[in-house]
């Protein structure tokens, strides 16, 4: 099997109550790298079993429980009933998972029970994608037009930061990282289908052709990964003097400036530099040649640089937490997705086991 089944257990049943009155029952698979669940009710187990026995030409090794004869508002009311079902239906499990004869649980019927991707580790473990010439390029069509708009999201991005609107840039730059991510895969895509229409006999000639196509097509995504990368310094908010907030002339004057001693009888105490609020001055090789003027200027320097470094500090904080929402809102975006996927997975299973229960009638 692609998804190996580890264990398997069947360890809860619950009433429900549309389309009319049934019991479902809660199997939980646990496979390799991950484990799911699906319900089920007796009356999928009992097809199961026709379908096996029908595709395999053979019986599994294991009888599902039988029916009982009581009423259908007595069975399902009886926890006893329920509860030997409940067991019987997990060793049947078990018994065709455990069976050294593989061709029950490798069959399409069981995998479709069970809700085993079918094909999915199959693609991982080095298939191709089965394009046709055709499909081949229609994709290849497709995937320069996706290109196209990111490079338009990025000049989005681009005009946005230079009217001062950064969180309209960064949306957008995230929308053009997505499509980006794709478009890669895509392109993956389209070089695994080039060994499939070798295989499948084309020219060597219109292979390389189509090679040099994919070429530039990964060059393009490359160039345009660099480009969503690279945020500009008004996004950044880095360098731009009036983000700095720097001090006022009357607030550096009045921090810098010292009042006027009073001198008392004719003695006047001679002006010297002091260094902080109290103690000894301290003098460091960096202040020991400069005058005062020179010691301001430095002064003023030093709260230039700390100005620009709590910037760019305040910039990488904002950017942390656009990242965070960004992240947030694609997890839930994906979640979403999976959400709709696994809706129309149930779906399309629905109308599979309908079209066995019609087959399994013919036959």
């Amino acid at each position: 099997m692609s998804t190996a089944i580890k264990a398997i257990y069947i360890r809860s049943y619950e009433e429900r109550t549309e389309p009319k009155p049934h019991t479902v029952y809660r199997i939980e698979i646990q496979a390799t790298v991950r484990s799911w669940q699906m319900w089920r009710r007796y009356s999928e187990f009992a097809d199961l079993h026709t379908e096996l026995t029908k595709s395999t030409g053979a019986a599994p090794p294991a009888e599902l429980p039988p029916k009982h004869s009581l009423s259908m508002f007595r069975s399902h009311n009886n926890p006893t009933i329920l509860e030997e079902r409940r067991q019987g239906l997990e060793q049947y499990l078990r018994a065709i998972v455990s069976a050294r004869d593989d061709r029950w649980r490798e069959s399409f019927a069981f995998r479709d029970f069970l809700g085993v991707p079918v094909g999915k580790a199959d693609a991982a473990a080095g298939g191709f994608s089965q394009f046709t010439s055709s499909s081949w390029l229609d994709e290849h069509t497709d995937l320069q037009a996706r290109v196209r708009d990111v490079r338009a999201d990025i000049n989005k991005r681009d005009a946005l930061a230079d009217t001062g609107d950064v969180s309209g840039s960064h949306q957008t730059n995230v929308q053009a990282k997505k499509k980006l991510a794709a478009a890669l895969s895509r392109v993956g895509a389209l070089e695994d289908g080039l060994e499939h229409l070798a295989l499948a006999g084309m020219s060597e000639g219109e292979l390389q052709r189509r090679r040099d196509m994919v070429a530039r097509l990964r060059d393009d995504c490359e160039k345009l990964a660099k480009m969503v990368t690279v945020a500009r310094s008004t996004t950044r908010g880095l360098g731009a003097p009036a983000e700095r907030n720097p001090a006022t002339d009357s607030d550096r004057d009045a921090l810098l400036s010292h009042p006027a001693r009073p001198s008392s009888a004719g003695f006047s105490r001679p002006v010297t530099r002091v260094f902080g609020g109290g103690g000894k001055p301290k003098e460091t090789d960096q202040t020991r040649p400069l005058d005062n003027q020179g010691l301001v200027q430095l002064q003023s320097t030093q709260m230039d640089q700390q100005d620009a470094q709590l910037a760019q500090l305040s910039s990488i904080l904002q950017r942390q937490k656009h990242l965070g929402l960004a992240i947030n809102h694609e997890i839930r975006e994906q979640n979403e997705m999976l959400d709709d996927l696994t809706n129309e997975v149930d779906h399309v299973g629905g109308k599979l086991t309908s079209a066995k229960k019609q087959m399994n009638r013919l036959g």
